[in-house]
């Protein structure tokens, strides 16, 4: 393994004091505005549309609007300006097409390119920095096209020393392309956070018996306890007590220990270290202390809907819950505020609601609010064939169920993605930006009867 210096001891020239770091490189391109004026913006004045009031207790809000205009809304409102914990988005992608749900309905357009994307990109940026708190993160899903663009503004915006992880997603089966070109089965995420300080629960992919005997394989004399082996050395001269003499050995060149003579010979006390009949040390790690494998930046489980049998909403670009919940769980804890201002089909704000954070949506697409209001409502479909599918449940009801039978009748009656029954969402505030043509009416027609239906069913 190559060794180096290590980061903590040396400092480029062009480093700065503002804990961003030195911006050596950036974007330039016409119609950059700078920070102060994107700040500029004008606020939205927003009308609530659902309930007709607003209860003091209802911190979840959905948005229908422009969400530059609502982002700068939201920096003037105290409950909200530096007290977001999580962003995630999943803007447009730059791939100049009109995108329509699985009913024909326009959904929205991805139609800006080049310069005018990344500057639309960069002012929502600015604001979600300013929004999002001190120990707060976000997280930027895009795909290639804008990327490696995307990296560079968001260097400039949070800062390059804030830039934590380039996560690589599988996002569908593999292609068959005839052009000649390697399949496009990748979509990226960029993690930032505010500061160094940011919340972090660790993911973790649970052990397998498989994978847990090939990766622990000593059992402690004794105890019977299983472990692996690990060096007790890391790269990296030292000059402190880790660079030290120890039982008579001196880390190997270019590298030091990772704990101090004294914390090693405690180690040694406990039986923590492994001794080889060379003398050599090494440390145990007991399978017992561990809560999984901890996940890398290479994500291959989170395919978006990919078989006839997944409950989606019909949205276009709908993302996996499951990877939405990786993000939700590991970057902020109940209570916690989460924030999509490209909210779509209401994935982050579905997830976020069951993990019990509080949320805050918004999505210029009425069709995109219509799609939510019905996910709230009434959960997920199966992406397959509806009539023929309920047809089969209505036969199997007159049958005795077998358990491939009930399978099948729990996904089609009120079931989510997840197998779990549908809870209605109504704990938030709908909003519309001003003016407000009323686009929304027969949707709110539409969700006000369903909650009353479900309220009647809970009773």
């Amino acid at each position: 393994m190559a060794t180096g210096i290590p980061k903590t001891n040396w400092r480029s020239p062009a480093a700065t004091s503002n804990g961003k770091g030195s911006l050596d490189v950036f974007l330039s391109y016409d119609g950059k505005k700078s920070e102060a004026e994107i700040l500029t913006a004008m606020p939205a004045k927003l009308t609530q549309l659902w309930p007709k009031r607003r209860k003091q207790d209802m911190d979840n809000r959905l948005c229908f609007g422009e969400n530059l205009s609502i982002l700068a809304a939201l920096a003037n409102d105290v409950e909200v300006c530096g007290k977001v914990k999580l962003v995630y988005i999943d803007p447009p992608y730059a791939t100049k097409s009109v995108f329509q749900s699985r009913k024909q309905a326009e959904a929205y357009a991805d139609l800006l390119e080049g310069a005018h994307y990344l500057e639309f990109l960069r002012e929502r940026l600015v604001f979600l920095s300013k929004l999002l708190a001190d120990d707060g993160s976000i997280y930027v899903h895009l795909d290639e096209n804008m990327a490696f663009h995307a990296k560079a503004i968001m260097d400039e915006v949070f800062g390059r020393a804030n830039f934590r992880n380039w996560i690589t997603r599988k996002k569908c089966n593999p292609k068959n392309y005839t052009r000649k070109t390697y399949g496009n089965v990748a979509d990226y995420i960029l993690f930032y956070s505010k500061t160094d300080e940011y919340i972090w629960n660790r993911s973790v992919e649970l052990w397998t018996p498989i994978r847990a005997a090939k990766e622990y394989q000593y059992s402690e004399p004794g105890t019977g306890r299983r472990f692996k082996k690990v060096p007790v050395h890391a790269p990296g001269v030292r000059n402190g007590e880790t660079g030290k003499p120890w039982r008579g050995m001196l880390p190997p060149p270019g590298k030091h220990w990772q704990y101090p003579p004294s914390t090693l010979d405690k180690m040694d006390a406990r039986g923590e270290i492994y001794w080889s009949s060379t003398g050599n040390p090494r440390r145990k790690i007991y399978f017992d202390q561990s809560d999984g494998v901890p996940v890398q930046d290479i994500w291959m489980d989170f395919r978006d809907a990919h078989n006839q049998n997944i409950c989606i909403t019909g949205y276009p670009t709908e993302k996996n819950p499951l990877l939405i919940q990786r993000i939700v769980e590991a970057s902020s804890n109940e209570g916690d505020l989460v924030l999509d201002c490209f909210s779509g089909s209401g994935t982050t704000l579905d997830v976020a609601h069951r993990l019990k954070r509080r949320w805050i949506g918004t999505d210029n697409s009425a069709e995109a609010i219509k799609t939510t209001l019905t996910r709230f409502a009434t959960g997920l479909e199966p992406m397959g064939d509806f009539v023929k599918k309920l047809e089969e449940v209505e036969r199997l009801e007159s049958e005795e169920p077998t358990l491939p039978m009930l399978e099948l009748l729990q996904s089609s009656n009120g079931k989510n993605g997840n197998g779990s029954s549908h809870s209605p969402i109504c704990e938030f505030t709908l909003f519309a930006t001003e003016p407000y043509d009323d686009c929304l009416s027969h949707a709110l027609r539409e969700w006000e009867t369903t909650r009353r239906e479900q309220e009647m069913v809970a009773v």
